[in-house]
């Protein structure tokens, strides 16, 4: 039985079983819960499904968020990618980010998402998972199996770290959602074990310092657009990887920087909207624009 104290765990078990890592994940917590194998999977696929639906939620032009700050993000990137021929970053990518934004927006709205790992973050698996999916037309098997991939490197994450954005700052949460899927990205296209570590290794490192600093106190701003910035990283991450590039620091010791970086962070810049973005004049203004005086 795993203990998913550490990635390099969860690699030697799937190297050692010439398996990939989703395939022991499952395994493993089919035994811890007492099911089989073939009921996780159904409820993991019912869990992608509802990744769907946030995203056609989210992508509606009249979808607001609940204190009107924000909305119709995903919806206007959505027209831009169709309008502008894909933009700068290409259909494939500038669709990704419409998703990631959709279901971020449905999260402000209080509809159904799945936290993954976190709400705030919540953009960051479907739009990476569901554009494969539906744009690349990669089997939903294939897909909804690396999310056994993500979910264990995020056990990790959250035990050797934090996934809170009160505990260790957007890091925790945007960070560890791109390094979740990275992973799952990596394994996807075939990558070995080691591969997904490296491409997780890679995230994190590049969202390392990432500040929780929500304007108003709330999940928007600027959480919606950091959900966009995570899909980006964990794409070029699991690249990178898959190329045969290394992050040289291994994942394990990446978890455990983010660590002592999210404790060295002070207070106003883990989720309490006491510093960065929130305490700008506009970040007032908007507090005021939501709540009042």
């Amino acid at each position: 039985m795993l203990k998913y104290d550490s990635i390099s765990e969860l690699v030697e078990a799937a190297e050692s079983s010439h398996r990939p890592i989703s395939e022991v994940a499952m395994e493993d917590q089919a035994e811890t819960m007492g099911q089989d194998s073939a009921m996780l999977f159904r409820q993991m696929d019912k869990s992608f499904t509802v990744m769907q639906e946030a995203i056609e939620f989210g992508q509606r032009e009249d979808q607001r968020s609940m204190s009107g700050l924000t909305g119709g993000e995903g919806f206007l990137m959505k027209q831009y990618s169709s309008r502008r021929a894909g933009g700068l970053c290409g259909a494939f990518l500038t669709r990704a980010m419409s998703r990631a934004l959709a279901v971020a927006d449905c999260n402000a709205s209080m509809g159904k998402i799945v936290a993954a790992p976190t709400a705030g973050s919540c953009g960051i698996l479907p739009g990476c998972l569901v554009s494969l999916y539906e744009d690349r037309e990669f089997p939903r098997e294939a897909v909804v199996q690396s999310m056994f991939t993500a979910g264990a490197f995020g056990m990790v994450i959250a035990n050797k770290a934090s996934i809170a954005g009160a505990a260790g700052g957007c890091q925790a949460e945007c960070g560890s959602a791109a390094g979740m899927a990275a992973a799952a990205l990596a394994e996807i296209m075939g990558g070995t074990p080691q591969q997904c570590a490296e491409a997780c290794a890679i995230a994190l490192v590049n969202q390392m310092g990432l500040v929780c600093d929500p304007v108003a106190g709330l999940v928007e701003i600027p959480c919606i657009k950091r959900n966009v910035a995570g899909v980006m990283t964990a794409f070029s991450s699991a690249d990178m990887a898959l190329s045969g590039i290394r992050a040289y620091i291994p994942a394990d010791e990446c978890i455990q920087a983010m660590r002592e970086v999210g404790d060295a962070l002070p207070a106003a810049l883990k989720e309490t909207a006491g510093g960065g973005l929130a305490t700008t004049e506009t970040g007032k203004a908007l507090r005021k624009k939501a709540f009042g005086e």
